[in-house]
């Protein structure tokens, strides 16, 4: 069996990062049947993991002595490069292992990493998912895997317990796809949200709004999704960082640039965001976009003409 043909015994699998999104996986992942262990900063949710059946490690060098498979999931690709570049986690690395990215990432850093990872005989695919912490305690997260398909075989089955998984290409191009989709989401929310400020200024019932729009051409994932459960409810706790939400716009509109892609629709939606992540608390739910579209409304008042 080479070293990455797929074995039928469970792979150990190691966690760095039990975030919002990291822990409900890593959970998922124990009650599928495999061997976890994680690193976080935060003892309670490495305790929380523990009482599931899973192990800790007190250092990402001790995880990577002792995984097969290690799963990523940290806030940005200067996170995930420090970490998998530290002098003692490279070290600890068995030949063999395969790391599986599943941060939003920059995807032309995500192929640098790959190409520096295999002169220690170590393997990355890179694994955005979409869906929000919802998907993620459900096991039901949409998963853009790309990378060799040897190297995505080895770790098939520890994300098909998580989602549906869609192999997408060479390493990084599924960070690529997650801030393509993140783009096209920021872009939609901010519209809708710009949309539906018009009709209740108009008189229009949001509930009725909706309902409208969701069986017509309108309709999209901040209509059937985001409006109705966290931003008409005024909850604002999809889950999902307004602040994270713009770094993907971000990574987007930095990725058109690099290839030469005309991306004016992107850079105004970058824009639009930077301003109301400037305006709005460090720590709001991207789903906040709403309010602040609705503030923004109420303090330009009709045209006087």
């Amino acid at each position: 069996m080479t070293e990455h043909e797929p074995s039928t015994a469970r792979p150990a699998v190691g966690v760095i990062g039990l975030g919002n999104m990291g822990l409900p996986i890593a959970l998922n992942m124990v009650r599928a049947g495999f061997g976890v262990i994680g690193a976080d900063v935060s003892s309670e949710r490495l305790g929380r993991l523990e009482q599931a059946g899973g192990r800790r490690a007190e250092t990402t060098a001790e995880l990577a002595g002792r995984a097969d498979v290690i799963v990523l999931l940290l806030p940005d690709s200067k996170v995930v490069t420090s970490v998998v570049t530290a002098p003692a986690f490279v070290a600890s690395l068995r030949p063999g292992t395969v790391i599986v990215d599943m941060s939003s990432s920059e995807p032309m850093r995500t192929r640098e990493l790959g190409e520096a990872l295999r002169e220690h005989g170590v393997s990355m695919v890179d694994a955005p998912v979409s869906g929000g912490v919802k998907a993620a305690v459900a096991a039901r997260l949409t998963i853009m895997a790309g990378g060799d398909a040897d190297d995505l075989a080895v770790v098939r089955p520890v994300l098909d317990a998580l989602g549906t998984v869609t192999h997408t290409g060479a390493l990084g191009s599924g960070h690529a796809l997650k801030a393509i989709n993140n783009l096209l989401s920021a872009t939609h929310l901010w519209a809708t949200s710009e949309a539906m400020v018009l009709g209740e200024q108009f008189g229009l019932d949001p509930a009725v709004m909706l309902t409208v729009l969701n069986g017509s051409s309108g309709r999209s994932g901040s209509t059937e999704n985001k409006w109705p459960n966290f931003i008409l409810p005024g909850t604002f706790d999809s889950g999902f960082a307004l602040r994270l939400m713009l770094k993907d716009v971000r990574t987007a509109v930095a990725l058109a640039d690099e290839i030469g892609v005309p991306g004016r629709m992107a850079q105004l939606t970058e824009s639009l965001w930077a301003e109301a992540s400037d305006g709005l608390a460090a720590d709001a739910d991207h789903t906040e976009i709403a309010r602040w579209v609705t503030a923004d409304a109420a303090s330009t008042g009709p045209d006087p003409r």
